[in-house]
């Protein structure tokens, strides 16, 4: 569909209306009295949130590429039907290919003046079917103002069970990564992807110092990225998810990434609201999952 045919259905005049990006991906741009936000189809990614008033709360990457078939690096991706690697296959695609999809648009709702919600859509296709061969109705609703609120439901419409894995991968923007600290995963046993997957457990705040690579594991509860160098706290609540997994590439794993700049590390923290590791879902016939993501930003 076009940008025009997008305007046409779906626009709600200046608080939500479709544009075009590069390479003419399209996104759509919401702009409320809370805050504002760019959604792109193209893997229903959230690419910037930002409240009046405050510092962006999503880092995107100035590589980033807008490429069908290519994630956008940054934002907030999604991880689905699998998070990380094909836990049988690797040849198919890391995070699987929802992040990298061509979302249709279901519904846009005017709440108020404050509050502006767009609902994204996913079905299955034969192109879907050569990777993951199940059929499925994949829904992202977000609702846009003073907070951030995402939520993911999977619906199972085929004969047969199914099991996913999946993500909001989200990458928040920080000061400086060494001025950091996330709360809410203390006395937490943590699966150590950087240390041969080693069992651990965290003691104190999470601090990120070096690569990081972490599946926090039977944990529902907030998080809180305490950053220092922006005088600001962002709350991550949750729900329909039993993970949380903590990620930084650091700067030799940065240098190997051609769609984030060499120096972009220290600029962001991703704290992942999750289904992963051992926190897998299994669907019967009609059964859905919700997985849901909460973003509240507050001063220190």
């Amino acid at each position: 569909m076009t940008v025009d045919k997008l305007n046409h259905e779906f626009s709600l005049g200046r608080y939500l209306n479709f544009r075009e990006g590069p390479n003419g991906l399209i996104y759509t741009h919401i702009n409320n009295d809370s805050g504002s936000s760019e959604i792109y189809l193209h893997g229903a990614h959230i690419t910037s949130y930002l409240p009046h008033g405050r510092e962006p709360v999503i880092f995107l990457s100035d590589k980033s590429r807008y490429e069908p078939g290519k994630a956008i690096r940054g934002g907030i991706p999604i991880s689905w039907p699998w998070f990380a690697d094909h836990p049988t296959d690797s040849t198919k695609p890391a995070h699987g290919f929802a992040r990298t999809s061509l979302w249709e648009v279901r519904d846009t709702q005017h709440i108020s003046t404050d509050e502006t919600e767009i609902t994204l859509a996913l079905n299955e296709s034969k192109e879907t079917h050569k990777l993951w061969d199940y059929s499925f109705d994949l829904k992202l609703k977000i609702i846009v103002g003073a907070e951030l609120k995402a939520f993911l439901t999977t619906t199972n419409c085929d004969d047969k069970a199914f099991n996913i894995t999946s993500a909001f991968h989200s990458y928040y923007n920080v000061g400086n990564i060494s001025e950091v600290k996330v709360s809410g995963l203390e006395d937490t046993d943590y699966i150590d992807k950087v240390d041969n997957f080693t069992t651990k457990r965290q003691t104190g705040p999470v601090t990120i110092t070096d690569e990081t690579d972490r599946i926090y594991l039977d944990t529902e509860t907030e998080c809180i990225i305490e950053d220092l160098d922006l005088n600001r706290k962002i709350r991550i609540s949750k729900s329909g998810s039993n993970s949380t997994v903590v990620w930084n590439p650091w700067s030799e794993k940065s240098r190997n990434m051609g769609d984030l700049p060499d120096d972009a590390f220290p600029s962001f923290a991703c704290v992942e609201t999750a289904n992963a590791g051992t926190d897998n879902v299994t669907l019967t016939p009609g059964e859905q999952h919700g997985l849901c993501l909460n973003i509240a930003v507050e001063s220190t």
